[in-house]
């Protein structure tokens, strides 16, 4: 073990939530690259460090760090380099000269004892010397904290953000209530303050535990999709997490209600429990909905007449429901248009959309994903976008903040917005869309109602038309040419109730029958890698594995691992990184699986010069790992229209393997062909629905593997998760 110690001369990278650093130490045997992980450093400190050398293949001798201590500058030059290197607001090498040059070895106990004296030197005011002094003495408070942060546990991104926050409180709120911060400090959740709370001694039935957990209970539903839990839930799943027994719930949920973190409504003899946020959410999206759903007089001799000439125009045939919808949507601020696959939505939008050009109206299109917008522009002919581009992502919401450069203050300039893919939508996305959107705009919501919800919380799609508060139009006729494909005519059939007829002599519907998870992995493999590719004229990447489950013998954690040994082996060439039992390697297929407002995107040409950035990456995202940058800790990752994404590895989580994923995660998407694997598993899983969704999201060929009987079984399942919103109710109280 090697004992060294010099000055840090030049910081080259840093990840600061693990506090991974590669920086120049510069001593009297020269320069030296040293790699570690520090609670918190900064160019010009003199540190003692312990390590070993090592000869890295590209850059040569390192020193492994393993300990390292901060010691005070000890010569004069030392103390002039620490001042001068920029760790001191406003104090440059020629000033920190000056200063050494003065006041010696003396100089840190003046700037701690006697820092007025510092106003002695030319260029340095009396305010200037203070604020030396303040930094210095932060500077040593924040390190001392954030080692003391530290041994909690605490990665030093989120130290800094503590620290950043409470200041030299910080050890009163650790040791008193770190339940607190779980509502001050973005990043710190119930889990870590609880943990941190263990540690220092706090009771588990203390009134800060219990209050803290009971809400975070709250906030978890919504991750269910749930906008409320009521009481008796929340008190029985809140008792399972804090492993205590909570007696008088109703004085904690008082408690929180007083300080306006959730909001108890009783209906009936039940008491509903929402978070403040998600229940003013829900409010407000009623009331802008309720705002735009003005009506316009237009007499329907002229609408008909118009109509005739579009169709007579562009060779676009209306039924009587179609023609329905396009005068609905002309009358109304706001018009649902919904039906299954094969109904003619399309055919509707595009009608629409030539009316409302004939009028000279500006008109914008939309759904929830870079997939869906893509088909929406191919449909139509016309650009779509995604909501979030749309609306022009600006950072991460907040409470009072949607996190968009398109709001109330700064409205949509439209004259009519068609969103598609509505299903997909959820409570926290309508609000912000509503929220840019002026009365006076005409909005068309278009979805299947039969989907799966959103994954995000809220119902929204279904609460609207609940409500029986805005026009609704039904397409129901499945078209000729629609007709013509099994899979549109099964996934009807599996819409009502009815049998499939599974005998294979379909060109696009086919059930092989496997009873072994491992036999049925083995044709799921060979279909990818052998059949599907040449039937539906498709890239191994494009045909999706879409599967009920996450865990068991055929759930995405599993499936994702053996698939990637198949489609994506390992190659000298590929870099890989490894955590726990995950593994990513260059080549592999990805997808986002939580929002991140913040991660910057770029495109650049064959030569690497920029032509678009932006904000935003969004859960269902699916892209392809190109290279891992195993020294700078970066995974690059390209999505739809070549928008690349670097990943710190400190933002691994928000990525998983998506040769096989969730038949949630696949809506809004299409894929040339799909294939589901089934056998039998939890009951509140293999539902109507769920089965509904994954068969419409093939666009030339379905492929069942596994057993009949589920299958049949899945059909006759209307027991699908309810979800407990009460969206509907709100708009009819305004009503």
């Amino acid at each position: 073990m090697e004992k060294i110690k010099g000055y840090v001369e030049h910081i080259v990278y840093r990840n600061e939530e693990n506090g991974y650093t590669v920086f120049n130490l510069n001593n009297d045997d020269g320069d030296l690259t040293c790699v570690g992980k520090f609670h918190y450093i900064e160019e010009g400190e003199l540190l003692e460090m312990t390590g070993e050398y090592t000869v890295h293949k590209l850059y040569g001798t390192q020193l492994q760090v393993e300990t390292s201590r901060t010691c005070a500058p000890e010569d004069l030059m030392s103390i002039e380099r620490y001042l001068g290197s920029g760790a001191i607001k406003g104090v440059g090498p020629s000033l920190a000269g000056r200063i050494v040059k003065k006041f010696r070895e003396d100089t840190f106990r003046i700037i701690e004892e006697e820092p007025e004296r510092l106003a002695e030197i030319k260029g340095i005011s009396e305010k200037k010397a203070r604020e030396i002094a303040v930094q210095i003495e932060e500077k040593r408070d924040m390190r001392e904290a954030m080692i003391y942060l530290q041994k909690y546990g605490i990665s030093t991104a989120l130290a800094a953000k503590i620290y950043t926050h409470y200041g030299q409180s910080v050890y009163r709120v650790i040791e008193e209530n770190p339940y607190q911060m779980a509502d001050h400090v973005p990043g710190v959740g119930f889990k870590t303050a609880d943990e941190i709370a263990a540690k220092v001694g706090i009771h588990s039935d203390s009134d800060y535990r219990i209050r803290s957990g009971i809400f975070y209970t709250l906030l978890q539903s919504v991750g269910e999709g749930q906008i409320f839990l009521y009481q008796e839930t929340l008190l029985y799943r809140a008792g399972v997490l804090l492993n205590v027994e909570i007696v008088h719930i109703e004085k904690y949920l008082m408690d929180l209600a007083m300080e306006k973190k959730i909001v108890l409504k009783n209906v009936g003899d039940r008491t509903r429990v929402y978070s403040s946020h998600y229940y003013y959410m829900e409010l407000n999206t009623a009331r802008m909905l309720h705002d735009l759903n003005v009506g316009f007089e237009v007499s329907e001799e002229v609408l008909n007449r118009r109509l005739y000439a579009i169709e007579e125009n562009t060779g676009l045939s209306l039924d009587e429901m179609q023609r329905t919808a396009v005068l609905e949507a002309v009358r109304h601020g706001v018009l649902v248009l919904t039906g299954g696959p094969g109904t003619g939505k399309t055919t509707t939008i595009n009608a629409m959309i030539h009316f409302f050009e004939s009028e000279g109206m500006d008109i914008f299109l939309a759904a929830p994903t870079g997939r869906a917008a893509k088909r929406m522009t191919e449909a139509t002919g016309c650009e779509a976008q995604t909501i979030h581009r749309l609306l022009e992502v600006s950072g991460t919401p907040e409470e009072g903040n949607t996190g968009f450069s398109r709001n109330a203050e700064n409205p949509l300039e439209a004259d009519v917005i068609i969103i598609d893919e509505m299903s997909m939508v959820d409570l926290p996305l309508m609000y912000a869309l509503l929220d840019a959107v002026m009365p006076g705009t005409r909005l068309i919501l278009v979805g299947d109602s039969n989907q799966l919800p959103s994954v995000g919380a809220g119902s929204v799609l279904k609460d609207i038309i609940l409500s029986h508060c805005f026009s609704v139009v039904m397409l129901t006729k499945i078209f000729r040419q629609a007709g013509k494909s099994d899979i549109v005519v099964n996934a009807h059939k599996i819409n009502r109730g009815e049998a499939v007829i599974l005998d294979n002599k379909s060109r696009d519907f086919f059930f092989l029958k496997r009873q072994d998870a491992n036999v049925i992995i083995s044709v799921i493999i060979t279909l990818i890698q052998k059949k599907l590719p040449k039937y539906v004229n498709a890239g191994v990447y494009d045909i999706q594995v879409l599967t009920p489950m996450r865990k068991g013998l055929l759930g995405v954690e599993r499936l994702n691992k053996i698939l990637q040994q198949y489609l994506n082996p390992p190659d000298k060439s590929k870099n890989e990184w490894e955590y726990g039992d995950h593994l990513f390697r260059e080549g592999d297929k990805v997808m986002q699986i939580k929002n991140n407002y913040q991660l910057e995107w770029e495109v650049k040409t064959r030569y690497g010069m920029m032509v678009d950035k932006g904000l935003g990456i969004f859960n269902g995202d699916m892209g392809i790992i190109k290279t891992i940058n195993k020294y700078e800790e970066i995974i690059t990752v390209e999505y739809d229209e070549h928008r690349l994404v670097e990943y710190p590895y400190a933002l691994h989580e928000e990525l998983e393997l998506a040769y096989a994923i969730t038949v949630h995660k696949s809506q809004g998407s299409e894929y040339p062909a799909v294939i589901i694997p089934l056998l039998r598993g939890p009951r509140q899983l293999f539902y109507r629905n769920l089965l509904y969704t994954a068969v419409t999201r093939a666009k030339a060929c379905v492929t069942l593997v596994g057993s009949d009987t589920v299958f049949q079984e899945m059909i006759q399942n209307t027991r699908e998760q309810e979800r407990n919103t009460s969206l509907a109710e709100r708009i009819r109280e305004l009503a």
